[in-house]
């Protein structure tokens, strides 16, 4: 091998060394620890044998299979595939009097809010709530004193296309929490955050101000009432369903993708074993759904 091909390899070989000890790493913060195995089958089928090496029944085991899984995703996903869509994404209009801006980010259940002024597509800054209070102590908590303009953060924009991997390496690198997601047009997609990459190697992170799954309803008929924004690999993990997730991120995608069209309400379709009933559509967006079993009438 001459020099330069010779070079090449050893920075490719470098480049491996530490993916592979950032990923066991990750794995020893989770109490897992990477063994060697049977060198026997593909290579994609070894690259996850680590999960099958857990012998646990139930929610357990299943819960287990999607942290390791999670991992091993980062580099296959993109921020697109798990980040808050705009249609759900809580912001703020800074050109609102003070007082009706302040108001609502302390109503709000969330640290960060975003700030837009004229379109949600021309976000100007991130407010923090402690920024927010600290500000509040200084002026006597008189909210029409308060310029929010003057205590947010510069907004961070990334590209849709991120990969789960580099935008964790970049959030832990600029120990950020919180980035604006733009596609290919500088327009808002809506949002990621630190958390909602980790709840893809962990699971869901719930805290107080959490829900089970937001715009998911489960029916005493066996029925689920879905919003059509909720992101199908939520729904998969969370109902221990295999909804198809290549095509389309949220479950309205789906629907649309599969029949190529945008269905009107009281519309029933089957596919992938299960019945897709249209509740409601606002405008060319389906807004809700009823799923059940393909089998049920």
């Amino acid at each position: 091998m001459n020099e330069p091909g010779w070079i090449v390899a050893a920075i490719l070989a470098g480049l491996v060394l530490l993916a592979l000890l950032f990923r066991a790493r990750l794995l020893a913060a989770f109490g897992y620890e990477l063994r060697p195995v049977d060198p026997q089958g593909s290579a994609d089928d070894q690259s996850r044998e680590p999960a099958d090496d857990f012998r646990r029944d139930g929610q357990g085991a299943r819960e287990e299979r999607n942290r390791l899984e999670g991992l091993f995703d980062l580099e296959e996903l993109e921020v697109s595939d798990v980040m808050v869509h705009r249609t759900n994404m809580r912001s703020v209009n800074a050109d609102n009097p003070s007082e009706a801006v302040v108001r609502e980010i302390l109503n709000s259940p969330h640290t960060r809010m975003p700030l837009w002024k004229g379109s949600l597509d021309n976000i100007v800054g991130v407010l923090h709530a402690k920024d927010l209070l600290r500000a509040l102590n200084e002026v006597g908590n008189d909210f029409s004193r308060i310029d929010v303009m003057k205590i947010a953060s510069k907004p961070w924009f990334v590209p849709d296309t991120t990969t789960l991997q580099d935008q964790l390496n970049a959030f832990l690198r600029r120990k950020a929490h919180f980035a604006i997601v733009v596609d290919e047009y500088g327009e808002v997609e809506g949002l990621v955050t630190l958390e909602d990459i980790i709840e893809e190697i962990v699971g869901e992170i719930a805290d107080e101000h959490d829900v089970d799954i937001q715009g998911v309803k489960q029916e005493a008929d066996g029925s689920v009432v879905v919003d059509g924004t909720v992101a199908i690999r939520d729904l998969n993990r969370a109902l221990d369903w295999n909804l198809p997730d290549e095509e389309a991120t949220t479950i309205a995608g789906l629907v649309i993708h599969e029949t190529q069209s945008i269905p009107d309400e009281k519309q029933a379709f089957t596919f992938h074993g299960k019945r897709f009933v249209v509740m409601k559509r606002d405008k060319n967006r389906i807004a809700r759904l009823r799923i059940k079993p393909a089998g049920d009438a």
